[in-house]
């Protein structure tokens, strides 16, 4: 077996010496847990295992889903990213009649499947659960087979303004400036709340190269402008086993192939933006499987925002002409898209024109 790349092996050493000094000056490992998604047969539950000043609790709600008490509290970006792993802590998880247990990794995140957990449509619960007697509860969506249509979306300049990944403004937006302040692009809540109100089982899922750190930041954000709920898929920043920084191009393939393998049934709207990857990594998807998506919807940012976030004037799919046999819709907004999209779904409907 090949050893690590070194810049993972000296983040892990760094993190075994930090993990040592605070377990010394008593502090616990506590559990931190994402939004989950599933079918009636099998669910995906994401967590994470920490260090904390805070003793193990028992009975703790994840603050994910649309019910929980989210408290609009201004922060700095950079407090979410002084975090302290805890590695290889066994995880027992418990849905419905399901149970299984998983070991944090080397980042602290714990991606586990449970087989066979008898519950039906719907948003669900699991329980999570250490040896040391801390717990907590995570919401999951379990989505309905007869579901036809889900929509995936991107977060950095397709919901929110972020500019990435210019990484001068990047810092400021992520460890300077706070939450209250970021912007959501104009008309994309509006459009997405009229696809649930056409569909209202239609799940929406958030597929960012953002890091898990942000998640509650971004479900904040997310909940104040009005989108609606939704598992988000980030990933990890920093090092990996192979290189010094994760790909988030790779990470946004995996996931929508993953998607794919879990809803083998599901038409998928597409969005994200012109900006960076997003042409490239859905008309590839759409290549792939044409079958499986339903639209694919970019929104256009100005030659400026190209400039900042590509270095070039021009979108990165007119570069590359991509071509794809599904539509490809673009506009500056929200409503734009929206508009756009309800044509082409008119349009591919049975009666429409062709």
């Amino acid at each position: 077996m090949a050893r690590p790349h070194i810049a993972a092996q000296l983040e892990d050493s760094v993190r075994r010496r930090m993990s040592s000094s605070l377990r010394r000056r008593g502090w616990h490992e506590r559990l931190f847990g994402y939004t989950g998604y599933g079918t009636p047969d099998r669910v995906r539950v994401f967590a994470r295992v920490l260090l904390s000043r805070h003793e193990p609790e028992e009975s703790r709600t994840a603050l994910t889903h649309a019910q929980d008490s989210l408290l609009d509290i201004a922060q700095r970006g950079w407090r979410l990213f002084l975090t302290a792993p805890a590695v290889g802590v066994t995880v027992h998880v418990r849905l419905g009649e399901a149970q299984a247990s998983a070991r944090s990794d080397r980042g602290g995140y714990v991606d586990v499947e449970l087989e066979g957990h008898g519950l039906g449509p719907g948003w669900q619960e699991a329980h999570l659960d250490l040896g040391n007697g801390d717990s907590l509860t995570v919401s999951v969506l379990v989505v309905d087979p007869a579901v036809g249509v889900g929509l995936v979306s991107d977060i950095d300049d397709t919901v929110m303004v972020t500019h990435l990944p210019r990484i001068l403004i990047a810092g400021w937006n992520t460890f300077v400036r706070s939450e209250q302040v970021r912007q959501a692009v104009p008309g994309m809540s509006a459009m997405y709340r009229a696809l649930l109100a056409e569909d209202p089982l239609m799940p929406v899922f958030y597929l960012s190269t953002g890091a898990w750190n942000t998640a509650p930041a971004l479900t904040r954000f997310l909940r104040r402008h009005d989108f609606p709920v939704g598992p988000m898929l980030l990933t990890d920043w920093g090092p990996t086993n192979t290189g010094w920084f994760r790909s988030g191009q790779e990470h946004k393939e995996a996931e929508l192939r993953r998607l794919r393998e879990d809803f083998p049934g599901m038409r998928w709207i597409l969005v994200g933006d012109d900006g960076q990857h997003d042409p490239v990594i859905y008309g590839q998807f759409a290549q792939e499987h044409p079958e499986a998506v339903e639209a694919i919807c970019l929104r256009e940012l100005t030659p400026a925002e190209q400039v900042l976030s590509s270095g070039l004037p021009v979108a990165t799919d007119e570069l590359l002409g991509k071509r794809v046999q599904v539509p490809m819709l673009k506009a500056s907004n929200g409503f734009g898209l929206h508009q756009l999209l309800v044509g082409a779904r008119n349009r591919t409907r049975p009666g429409g024109q062709a």
